[in-house]
């Protein structure tokens, strides 16, 4: 018996969401290696996470496999990967046996869990905001991630100094909460529109970012940090 036109085969209908569980498993194992004292694996199991996580939507779309299922998993899969991970992977790098350290990090996890279930709300409401549909409402939770281990990354790059310091990492953490569960417009990828003779452009952009990369992993997450800080003005 032949399956509908445009429905994928069965077995690639499963694709996503074993994408998603393969972004969980990374980011979980992220953990493992901040346990084992080796915090650069992490960073690398948390940007595979993200990775991950940014091309499964892809794949359900083009396989046109989307599911309510999927979507949930989706969103836990957030919660672990860019809540739980970065938080656990900076407590046990940065802040180990600091109790204060430990109550910024739970505030930092449950900010990102608010945030996706805000999100997943807002889905469902009609009364949105306009600008809802073209921006996030708050820091996204991938990004958050990204900021969470930025005192991490410098400390990588530049060893111990006043960014690896537990008040200054606990107050990172708490910024990065409030951004999360604020009302604070932030740029979508799918509200960004590239004219075709800016093709050019853009690869070369990606090519130099990929390169860096390679060669300057820690220095580009940075830059990447302080130019979407910087960004956020604009934004507003």
């Amino acid at each position: 018996m032949s399956r509908p036109k445009g429905q994928p085969a069965r077995g690639l209908r499963i694709l996503p969401s074993a994408t998603t569980v393969l972004a969980i498993c990374a980011g979980l194992t992220s953990i493992k290696f901040a346990l084992d004292e080796k915090p650069w694996i992490s960073l690398a199991l948390i940007g595979a996470a993200a990775i991950l996580d940014g091309i499964d939507g892809g794949i359900a779309r083009a396989l046109n496999a989307q599911s309510r299922m999927g979507a949930e998993i989706d969103s836990l899969a957030d919660a672990v990967n860019f809540g739980v991970a970065p938080a656990l992977v900076v407590y046990l790098t940065l802040l180990p046996n600091s109790q204060l350290g430990w109550i910024f990090v739970l505030l930092y996890a449950v900010c990102v869990v608010l945030r996706l279930a805000r999100f997943n709300a807002l889905l469902d409401d009609d009364t949105r905001p306009a600008y809802t549909r073209e921006f996030f409402t708050g820091m996204p939770a991938p990004c958050g991630a990204v900021g969470a281990i930025g005192p991490l990354v410098a400390y990588m790059q530049f060893g111990h100094g006043w960014w690896t310091s537990h008040w200054f990492v606990c107050a990172w953490l708490a910024a990065n909460a409030a951004l999360l569960v604020s009302r604070v417009p932030t740029l979508a990828l799918k509200a960004i529109s590239v004219p075709e003779n800016a093709a050019p452009i853009l690869l070369i952009l990606v090519a130099a970012a990929a390169a860096g990369l390679l060669l300057f992993p820690y220095v580009l997450v940075l830059l990447i940090i302080v130019g979407y800080v910087c960004m956020m003005p604009f934004t507003i």
